[in-house]
């Protein structure tokens, strides 16, 4: 019926779209750290935001205006513009006016933010700065490399679906994402641009399924940030749409940031998969794979190398589901510690288990032996460095 192919592009991949990223003397050394995304064509534009009540001033700016169509997103890095109060929503007013009059072709332009909480927006230097965009560049790259704060490499992707009648559509995204990790919807900065032909009320529906397994199944450290952000913009330009392909695709290409992200958490080392089953419903299995990928208990033990099954059993008790050590069986990948109340993890069994935990990215299945339900979420240990880069976030 369709097929998905992995192309280049990111932001940009789609018909219709552009972006870049510059440098505006927020970061150091040059680097980017303003982008935009600009569509020659107005755009149906879906959204999902942080879950956290001291919602940061674009996403409130955003809702407020309650529009849902533009052609233009401004991101700054190195400040969040979250605590500001009414003052930080008029700074993003003063920036895209000025956004505006610099560039007449924008409508309803919209801003995103990333960075240190409770400072005001630069609005002098991102003013200026903007003066010096040029809206026909298409740098993906450069782009995804200006929302980035402590990731340690940029996050993007692009797909083209391919239908069967010979029509195509075209989905990019880039994101950002390193610390502040928590399923809680959102979990960080997340841009996709798509040229499909779908409305808004359509599109919407198919992001809020996808965020479920994807972004909000993603942990690294348990904070839920002030301004996460997902936005899909869908210029409609190639006049095609199929609605299982595009979700198909758009949870393909949200699952793979989302765990560049937790592989990219700070100071992390491994990304670890938390497979859940035979939990009496999905809802418990999401509760018990999350309790995991939160558990500083069991990070700490990833980090060591540490093959200590018993506090994945620990932590699966306590997370308040239905569960009996009698039923629960334990794997680090394809090796069994623990099955159904009988210890197998011994002298011989633990260098095994032990060489599981120095991969850098491995399974860790809990068969809770009751019913049916599962759910699969994503988490990363916890070192040192992710201490070494908090204590001192601001300086």
């Amino acid at each position: 019926m369709y097929t998905i192919n992995r192309i280049e592009g990111g932001v940009c991949a789609a018909e219709g779209f552009f972006a870049d990223g510059i440098h505006i003397g927020l970061k150091k050394e040059g680097a980017y750290d303003l982008a935009f995304i600009y569509s020659e064509t107005p755009c149906a534009i879906a959204s999902v935001f942080t879950t956290n009540k001291m919602t940061a001033a674009p996403i409130r700016h955003f809702r407020a205006k309650g529009e849902f169509e533009g052609n233009f997103v401004l991101i700054n890095a190195k400040n969040a513009n979250a605590m500001t109060g009414q003052a930080g929503i008029d700074d993003i007013d003063e920036v895209l006016d000025a956004v505006q009059e610099q560039f007449p072709q924008i409508q309803n332009p919209v801003m995103s933010s990333t960075g240190v909480i409770g400072v005001r927006l630069p609005k002098a230097k991102i003013i200026e700065g903007a003066k010096t965009l040029d809206l026909t560049r298409r740098e993906g790259v450069h782009a995804s490399e200006a929302i980035m704060t402590t990731d340690t490499f940029s996050k993007r992707i692009a797909y083209e679906v391919v239908l069967n009648e010979g029509k195509s559509f075209r989905i990019g995204a880039m994101a950002k994402g390193a610390g502040m990790i928590n399923p809680a919807m959102a979990t960080m900065l997340c841009f996709i641009t798509t040229d499909a032909e779908v409305d808004r009320t359509t599109m919407q529906s198919i992001l809020d399924e996808c965020v479920h397994t994807t972004f909000n199944a993603a942990s690294v450290d348990g904070d839920t940030s002030t301004n996460d952000t997902v936005l899909v913009m869908a210029n409609g330009v190639s006049g095609a749409f199929h609605a299982g392909a595009f979700k198909e695709a758009l949870e393909s290409m949200m699952l793979f940031l989302a765990k560049e992200m937790v592989r990219d958490g700070e100071g992390a080392t491994k990304l670890v998969t938390y497979k859940v089953t035979g939990a009496i419903n999905a809802h418990e299995a999401e509760i018990a794979a999350k309790a995991l990928s939160n558990s500083l208990l069991v990070k700490t033990a990833l980090f060591g190398q540490d093959p200590n099954w018993g506090r994945i059993a620990s932590t699966v008790g306590a997370s308040g589901i239905m569960c009996d050590e009698a039923f629960l069986s334990i794997w680090f990948d394809d090796v069994c510690v623990y099955k159904k109340g009988e210890l197998l993890f011994d002298e011989k069994l633990e260098p095994y288990a032990a060489a599981v935990m120095q991969k850098s990215a491995f399974t860790i299945h809990c068969d809770i032996g009751l019913q049916d339900g599962e759910f699969t979420a994503y988490g990363c240990d916890l070192g040192h460095e992710y201490v070494k880069i908090n204590a001192d976030y601001r300086t």
